[in-house]
């Protein structure tokens, strides 16, 4: 009895001596916990979620936004000279402040924050919880058990702040509005081949904007009123587009494909269909993004700033161009050249379901553009590799501006919209973002990085 008693104290004596010496784990000092790649490749795994979900580009840039404003907020203390967005987007509050009595990694908090609200928006998170195990190990193996664990909780706390601001941004509330009703009178949009579906998101104006003052800010000029009537403007405009895609020279056919950027391209054979699924243009800008940020060697807080200030030109710049689409709701170049010239004629890109004016890819590109050019100057040369993973090859820019005025003409080439919706969406979009520039600033100088 006395020797099993002596056992079971020698036993308890070096479990608690295995407890204390693993409560006294120091950090790994060879891990590299603030690397940006982990950043790098969260977002690349959120872009992949959304690509596989099929998510319309409209829902797709509230998925980057709110994650990217998570993430970054919740570095913030590392990084004193930069600012919070807290005050600057419409209705976020202050963010809450880590407990600094407890040992935390900043940077862990950060991408969990990050994860924690990616998973929220998406339907695959099985996906997201399957990298996350995978990309925590390293942390594990790196932390205290105690360091580890504060920096989810914080990181989580920091999520579900922001998860908290987006419940009220009217999202919800839109999925329950009435569908687009198709108005059959003359020039009026009218659902395309070879799906013929809705309308996608009619009610986006509704969405609460986080920098612009209200959807209708910034609108444009109308299009050309519509009338095919020779001689007029309109009909001057549907020929271009017409006799643009019928002498497409490669050039401008690799150029349309580059930026295509429709997250569901429909397959028709027979009785037989099938689809495409494929980044979306707000998908491509973050791209671009993580391409500006790895070039420069932007650091972690850096590389959070490119994301947060892209995403909220992008997530405005479509709030914006909705609001437009479906109050002009202009029919698209298919309908009106298969209705009255060639029945048979179909654009080289496949015609995205909602109205035609203003052009989507110009608007949104114009205004990241802008964000992105505020971050890192002008010129800035780059190789753009996004759309490599989608079977294509890259190409080559000298600005943002350059990339985003060739994603407005692509539009043209693909044959989805007339010229007004693309110059006059390039305007709108550069309005957005020098409006977003001008009233958000992520330094405490007042001065974003690239000034």
């Amino acid at each position: 009895m006395v020797l099993k008693n002596y056992v079971v104290s020698y036993l308890l004596l070096i479990v608690l001596g295995l407890t204390t010496l693993a409560c006294q784990k120091k950090v790994d000092e060879n891990f590299i916990a603030d690397d940006p790649e982990f950043i790098h490749q969260s977002m690349q795994k959120l872009t992949d979620v959304i690509v596989y979900d099929i998510f319309s580009p409209p829902v797709a840039s509230r998925i980057y936004v709110y994650p990217s404003i998570a993430a970054y907020e919740a570095l913030l203390l590392d990084y004193p000279e930069y600012r919070s967005f807290a005050g600057q987007l419409n209705g976020l509050e202050p963010i809450p402040a880590p407990d600094t009595t407890q040992a935390i990694s900043l940077p862990l908090a950060s991408v969990h924050a990050f994860l924690t609200a990616g998973k929220h928006f998406i339907f695959s998170e099985d996906r997201i919880d399957e990298y996350q195990q995978e990309l925590y190990q390293q942390y594990e193996a790196a932390f205290p058990e105690d360091m580890f664990n504060n920096s989810l909780s914080y990181g989580e706390q920091v999520a579900q702040h922001i998860l908290d601001w987006a419940e009220q941004d009217n999202y919800k509330q839109s999925r329950s509005f009435p569908k687009f009703t198709v108005n059959d009178a003359p020039g009026r949009w009218q659902p395309t081949p070879p799906d013929y579906m809705d309308g996608i998101e009619p009610h986006w104006s509704s969405i609460r904007s986080l920098v612009i003052d209200s959807a209708n800010q910034f609108v444009p000029a109308p299009p050309s009123p519509f009338s095919m009537e020779e001689g007029s403007q309109f009909l001057e405009e549907v020929m271009e587009v017409y006799e643009t895609v019928n002498n497409l020279d490669e050039e401008q056919a690799e150029i349309a494909s580059f930026w295509d950027c429709n997250p569901y391209v429909s397959h028709h054979q027979g009785h037989v269909m099938f689809a495409t699924k494929k980044i979306t243009p707000g998908g491509h800008w973050v791209g671009i993004a993580k391409i500006a940020a790895q070039q420069s060697g932007a650091d972690l807080m850096r590389s959070l700033e490119t994301y947060a200030f892209t995403s909220i030109a992008l997530f405005d710049g479509f709030i914006s161009c909705w609001d437009e689409k479906y109050r002009s709701s202009l029919i698209r170049p298919e309908t009106v050249i298969n209705q009255h010239f060639d029945e048979d004629w179909m654009p080289l890109l496949q015609t995205p379901p909602f109205p035609e004016y203003t052009s989507g890819h110009s608007v949104i590109s114009a205004a990241a553009a802008v964000a992105l050019t505020e971050l890192y100057g002008e010129p800035f040369s780059y190789v753009d590799s996004t759309e490599v993973a989608y079977g294509l090859p890259p190409r080559d820019f000298n600005s943002f501006k350059e990339a985003s005025e060739e994603a407005a003409i692509s539009r043209l080439y693909g044959g989805i919209h007339y010229m007004p919706a693309i110059d006059n969406g390039v305007e709108q979009g550069r309005k957005v973002g020098n409006f977003v520039v001008s009233n958000v600033a992520t330094r405490k100088e007042d001065q974003l990085a690239g000034k």
